[in-house]
């Protein structure tokens, strides 16, 4: 990862938590930059601007960008977490330390008073301000650019706060799309105090208006490093919002932005996506470790500099790594979903070492010593090209264009199946109609375990969830989609301190 501009104003502005009273938030408090200071600063240096862009991306895995010093508030990865045993197909195998019990079994994401209701909303709302600050310091959100410079901040800025506002409105909303429900207070400026929940209609609309904006103002633009959002980030966040809200004209612009991501780069290769060896020798292209697999679409390249150790994802997951997963907190796949892979997948593999049920085969530090890594070095992956060919096959499925679905759906599992000339049009030439959703499900479920994104499938296909008998709590038992166990309830901080929250 390169050394990246970090100033104080930017620092500073991303501790501010929007949405509450004046006496918390000074419109022009002298500890940091306030947008007009930030764009009479950018006029004189443009470094300013990508300093304060960086200080976006930095807070995507920083501790503490949830306002807590706990060690599962991390970033946008301990919401995957969060997300993932939700979805129930990541377990919590033991609670030697405790971290995500609450989340685990149901209870701390329906309290308000927890901070696992708290950390996920001041995460995004600190980046939503951050976004609203760049935007704000070039004239607003309704500002044209017109330079190169501009277009690529603000495009970038406009991602990323669309960014946010989906994942708010994936955790804190039971319904999605068209409705009519207010779930959320919409923020278009960093000088805006204490506004009222917006409806899901709303909050739907305002994300696709800027990723739409951002795919326009990003077109050219060449990114220096993977964890900056390009034109091809902006269409996968915005083939999520358009899925996630689902209208046959949702469906169809899904296909193409998708179609796009696919021409662009190919499906994790067989020998990449499980740990393996190659002429006797650990393969080092193997795993989801490395920013330079070309399936990569945004990630952090990590190093010793960028500081990450104990309090970080890979800390919580990789029992390779020293931290909660190796000491005593595993975290499994559930063993229902697990069954469902066949013998035949190489897929299985990444969930038998160390032990059964342990993703140590898909996430792990290379060098494979149980605890070894004490200063995170394996790299962490927000998005790769896998998720799209497999959100295309939802799409063309939905749009009734069965042939384009499962060509799609083919080309990932020919990497995936071990003998993919036969297994693979047995398993895909019968499918139609429900069966072939239902299929694409469970592929998507499958292939992006601990990623995150179940979670927004289980939402967006409106699935019930069975949770298999290796849980700790709950074992057993099924959760619809829209069950309020699933989702987050807005945090005392926001209800105590947004007078006009809910007017």
């Amino acid at each position: 990862m390169k050394i990246k501009y970090l100033f104080t104003c930017v620092i500073a502005a991303s501790t501010i938590l929007i949405g509450c009273k004046k006496s918390w938030l000074e419109t022009e408090p002298t500890q940091f930059l306030t947008a007009d200071q930030l764009a009479d600063a950018a006029k004189l240096d443009p470094k300013v601007s990508a300093g304060t862009l960086n200080g976006l991306y930095v807070n995507m895995y920083n501790p503490g960008t949830g306002g807590t010093t706990n060690h599962d508030d991390f970033g946008q990865k301990g919401y995957d977490i969060y997300m993932d045993m939700l979805s129930s197909d990541m377990v919590l195998g033991a609670t030697v330390y405790g971290w995500y019990s609450g989340i685990a079994r149901m209870t701390a994401n329906v309290d308000f008073t927890t901070n696992q209701t708290y950390q996920p909303w001041r995460y995004y709302y600190r980046q939503i301000y951050q976004a609203n600050s760049i935007i704000d310091g070039f004239g607003g959100t309704d500002y044209v650019p017109t330079t190169t410079n501009e277009k690529t901040a603000i495009g970038q800025a406009k991602a990323m706060r669309a960014y946010a506002y989906f994942y708010l409105s994936q955790l804190y909303a039971t319904e999605y799309g068209n409705g009519t429900a207010k779930v959320l207070p919409i923020y278009k400026s960093s000088k805006e105090e204490s506004k009222p929940k917006s409806t899901i209609s709303e909050v739907f609309d305002f994300m696709i208006s800027d990723l739409t904006q951002a795919i326009t103002y990003l077109t050219g633009f060449s990114r220096s490093t993977l964890d900056q959002v390009n034109i091809n980030v902006a269409k996968g966040l915005l083939s999520y919002v358009l899925a996630a809200r689902g209208t046959t004209a949702d469906w169809t612009q899904v296909a193409t932005y998708t179609k796009d991501i696919m021409n662009l780069y190919p499906v994790t290769d067989s020998l990449s996506v499980v740990y393996n060896l190659l002429n006797g020798k650990s393969n080092p292209a193997a795993g989801f470790n490395n920013v330079a697999t070309p399936s990569w679409i945004w990630g952090v390249d990590v190093t010793v500099a960028s500081g990450i150790n104990l309090i970080s994802w890979w800390g919580q997951v990789d029992y390779y790594t020293y931290s909660y997963a190796w000491a005593g907190d595993p975290k499994l796949i559930d063993n229902g979903l697990y069954a469902l892979i066949p013998t035949n997948d190489r897929r299985r593999s990444q969930f038998t070492t160390p032990g059964a049920l342990y993703p140590g085969g898909k996430f792990f530090d290379p060098k494979r010593t149980a605890g070894g890594q004490r200063t995170v070095e394996t790299d962490l992956l927000y998005m790769r090209a896998d998720e799209f060919y497999l959100l295309n096959a939802e799409a063309n499925a939905r749009l009734g264009k069965e042939p384009e679905a499962k060509s799609a759906l083919t080309s990932l599992l020919n990497q995936r199946f071990k003998n993919p000339t036969v297994e693979v049009p047995a398993y895909v030439t019968p499918l139609t109609g429900q069966a072939l959703l239902d299929a694409i499900y469970l592929q998507t479920r499958i292939e992006l375990w601990g990623e995150g994104k179940s979670y927004l499938a289980m939402k967006r296909n409106k699935a019930t969830i069975k949770r298999g008998t290796n849980h700790l709590y709950d074992a057993g038992n099924s959760f619809a989609y829209n069950d309020p166990k699933l989702s987050f309830v807005i945090p005392q901080a926001e209800v105590l301190n947004n007078p006009n929250l809910n007017k």
